[in-house]
């Protein structure tokens, strides 16, 4: 397989041409071939069980059954009977016997998606599985051997966890052998144009209609965009568009005022490490355009004051008063400073 073929996405639907995603797609076709267990790194929404089908698609148990299962949408009880299975009578309303995820997994792949919301007692048994490759029913006694590879993905970090005795260290050890980072979109804009298109030929499908185009400043609003809920959040927003749209052309009014800059970013998903990196992440890009000496300061930081006088302006309607008051300064200090950044559209 020549170099081109190696940064192509492993199959139709996992887009991007950026260089963190012909990375993505080099590491994957090079530990598919391999049995080890991989650990998906990255927050929700980037594309995290494409890249584990994509191993399991590439590798020799293309074949097997691809099994997910999503740790954090069950209880504790529920979810281990949906990955071990039980028996009759092992619990109320257990009334057959039912086969687990693990033996339905068997010569292929079980995705555990969301790995890092599994209670102590079942992260337990997990160990078990990835060491021995054997586990019980629940409410039997007979022991199961099964053969299959485990991909499991988190959107925390896990090795934070083990610090703070939310994870056990030898599980994460088990389970990190292959770790693979999923870059966020604002780590690859270059691919939201190929995104946008791919996600508009979609649901104009599905919705029964015809869009020739969509617009440069539609285009350009989504490529500034911070996009905390990642590809997920870029794919709702370009269906409900679509669906919102009277003609043929995407246009930027067909977008949520947030992702317009006209109200503040949603990121309250987003923890307090990825803040700080979204912080790294604008000094740098500051500095970079900063050439001149002496300057750094003043233009990182009056950037940072104006974005943030700006959103407090639109979150109390444009009163001076409110604002002042929310960001602790006196009015003015406000007055002026809306004056210095030309903010008098978004104060009245």
């Amino acid at each position: 397989m020549d170099s081109k073929q190696l940064d192509s996405p492993p199959f139709e639907g996992f887009i991007g041409a950026s260089e963190r995603m012909r990375e993505l797609f080099r590491h994957l076709r090079k530990i598919a071939n391999s049995s080890a267990t991989v650990l998906l790194l990255g927050e929700t929404g980037t594309g995290k069980e494409l890249a584990a089908r994509s191993v399991h698609d590439l590798s020799p148990r293309a074949t097997g059954p691809f099994i997910r299962v999503n740790c954090g949408a069950l209880s504790e009880s529920l979810l281990e009977s949906e990955l071990f299975g039980h028996v009759k009578g092992a619990f109320t309303n257990a009334i057959e016997n039912r086969t687990g995820r693990f033996e339905a997994a068997h010569g292929g792949t079980i995705f555990l998606d969301e790995i890092n919301s599994v209670s102590p007692t079942l992260q337990v048994k997990l160990l078990r599985v990835l060491q021995e490759h054997e586990f019980e029913r629940v409410g039997d006694t007979k022991t199961v051997t099964v053969d299959c590879r485990v991909i499991a993905a988190t959107n925390r970090d896990l090795a934070e966890m083990v610090e703070t005795d939310g994870f056990r260290e030898d599980l994460y050890y088990r389970l990190n052998v292959l770790p693979l980072y999923v870059p966020p979109l604002r780590e690859r804009r270059e691919d939201i144009p190929e995104l946008v298109q791919f996600f508009v030929n979609r649901y104009a499908i599905e919705n029964q209609r015809i869009i020739r185009m969509v617009s440069q400043d539609a285009l350009d609003f989504l490529k500034s965009y911070l996009w905390p809920g990642n590809v997920r959040e870029l794919q709702n927003y370009i269906e409900r568009a679509i669906v919102l749209a009277d003609g043929d052309e995407l246009t930027a009014d067909l977008l949520p005022s947030h992702v317009r800059g006209e109200a503040p970013i949603r990121l309250g998903r987003i923890e307090r490490s990825e803040l700080q990196s979204l912080c790294a992440e604008l000094v740098e890009r500051g500095l970079n355009e900063v050439a001149e000496d002496g300057k750094c300061h003043e233009a990182v930081m009056g950037l940072v004051e104006k974005e943030l006088i700006l959103q407090v302006l639109r979150s109390c309607q444009g009163t001076q008063t409110k604002t002042a008051a929310k960001l602790g300064i006196n009015r003015n200090t406000l007055h002026k400073k809306i004056d210095d950044y030309s903010l008098q559209d978004d104060a009245r």
